[in-house]
């Protein structure tokens, strides 16, 4: 068992508190020079980004979408490794109140609390230091991926194909909330375990639905998979129901771990966080050398999200042409179809994978374009030079977009990003007026569904320049 000493600091009610964790397994012994990393302040070291994702694990449940009134409320939180003859301890210091219960963590956030610490000194040690020539190459950049998720423990050899991967905003209604929490349980009873961004919204509904799929079915090993990258981790802190959490070292590689792993995808509302998913999936199923590889996805919302994916649709057809729409089917209302198609995905996954000897637990086949696992930084330097531009061939096109709209979700949500839209204004993009209109007319239906924020009046983080 962990054990938890809290001493609470304040009120009935504090907002922070102090504690001990004791980790078990794996993290009960850190060498001295793993301790040592983890708290080197200096720049670039490690603390500053081991603390950061800390931090917004214990955070998780809060009500606000912006990473740095997050930093900001919690400026004094600090957390340290102690050394003890018989292995380590965290010391946390002005720690979210939320995270405990009658004085105890609680057991899922401190599971995240020590999936924090492994990721980030694996990534770091056995990614970055030692395999750093290898990210420059694309089946290195692959291979590092596979090996973040091993040490994670997410692929399990001998196993079926059965992980829908499930994206969306999380900033959506209550209804389409409610409709993502139906397809999960209608997942669930068919025996899929689910995988999404960890976060709240369309990431969360998704897994409760399906636990309780899993539950009348009587599944006790239901696999909840969240993926998240530290960048994004303080806006979307993962969910109570994740089970099984990973920290990828960045976007790019937190969303080739979502293409190899899963075996469908089911696409709910979003705004730019789930559109920049989109235009990632469609770079790899648009490019010619994947034409034969079988990936289920379907768009889904509740009766009345007719209009949303009829813009999604019209959009993705105006610039990326009508083989697009090949790519994925649209269910409007019908949870259990939705499911039903991910089976029959399954079962030509499944068949697929056999004849080509694929592993069924991560997608080695699929071609992944070395310009979409290249780390987009969005300066705004980075974002006017995008070459958004109609002579580029559809899946590299995609690719282009999809950095755009990253571009977007880092300005709306990240720390950075907010920081840089305040300093320098709105980032600006260029490229030929017939993609930027329909792009431009995109975004605005996103901001007045309320899609790009969670609480608070929106301003636009981009200008689009024609």
């Amino acid at each position: 068992m962990r054990r938890v000493e809290v001493a609470v600091a304040g009120a009935d009610e504090p907002v922070s508190v102090d504690a001990r964790v004791t980790p078990t397994g794996s993290l009960e012994n850190l060498s001295q020079q793993e301790v040592d990393r983890l708290l080197d302040t200096s720049r670039g070291g490690l603390y500053p980004t081991y603390r950061r994702c800390s931090l917004a694990v214990l955070n998780a449940g809060g009500e606000t979408d912006d990473a740095r009134v997050v930093f900001e409320r919690y400026d004094d939180f600090d957390i340290r490794i102690v050394r003890q003859a018989w292995g380590v301890k965290l010391e946390l210091r002005n720690a979210p109140a939320g995270a405990f219960v009658d004085g105890r963590m609680i057991r899922g956030i401190q599971e995240h609390l020590f999936a924090v610490l492994r990721d980030i000194l694996y990534t770091h040690g056995e990614v970055y230091e030692h395999g750093g020539l290898e990210l420059t190459d694309p089946q290195g950049i692959t291979n590092a991926v596979y090996r973040i998720l091993r040490n994670a423990g997410v692929l399990r050899p001998r196993v079926r194909p059965d992980i829908v991967v499930c994206w969306g905003g999380h900033s959506i209604s209550r209804e389409e909330y409610d409709y993502t929490k139906r397809v999960g349980y209608e997942l669930g009873l068919r025996g899929l375990n689910v995988c999404t961004g960890c976060g709240p919204g369309a990431m969360k509904g998704p897994m409760k639905g399906a636990a309780i799929g899993h539950a009348k079915q009587r599944i006790h090993d239901g696999r909840y998979i969240g993926l998240t990258e530290p960048g994004i981790v303080a806006a979307e802190p993962p969910n109570a129901i994740v089970n099984q959490l990973v920290i990828l070292p960045d976007i790019e590689k937190r969303l080739e771990a979502f293409v190899r792993t899963g075996h469908g995808i089911v696409v709910f509302p979003g705004g730019a966080g789930t559109a920049e998913e989109i235009l990632y999936l469609l770079g790899i199923l648009l490019d010619p050398a994947n034409e034969a590889q079988p990936f289920p996805v379907v768009f889904t919302g509740p009766p009345g999200s007719e209009e949303y994916f009829g813009r999604i649709d019209a959009f993705l057809a105006t610039t990326l042409g009508p083989q697009a729409a090949r790519c994925y089917r649209i269910i409007v209302g019908d949870q259990a179809e939705v499911a039903r198609e991910m089976q029959r995905g399954m079962d030509a996954v499944r068949e697929y994978r056999r004849r080509k000897s694929d592993a069924y637990n991560y997608n080695w086949t699929l071609a992944v374009d070395h310009d979409l696992q290249q780390p987009f930084d969005p300066t705004h330097e980075a974002m006017a030079a995008l070459d958004i531009r109609r002579d580029h061939p559809p899946h590299r096109l995609a690719a282009e977009l999809r950095r755009a709209f990253s571009g977007i979700v880092t300005g709306n949500v990240k720390e950075q990003g907010i920081r840089r839209i305040e300093e320098r204004g709105p980032f600006q993009l260029h490229g030929d007026r017939e993609l930027l209109e329909p792009l431009g007319q995109l975004l605005e239906s996103f901001v007045r569904q309320r899609r790009m924020k969670i609480a608070g009046e929106y301003r636009p983080c981009y200008r689009i320049v024609t």
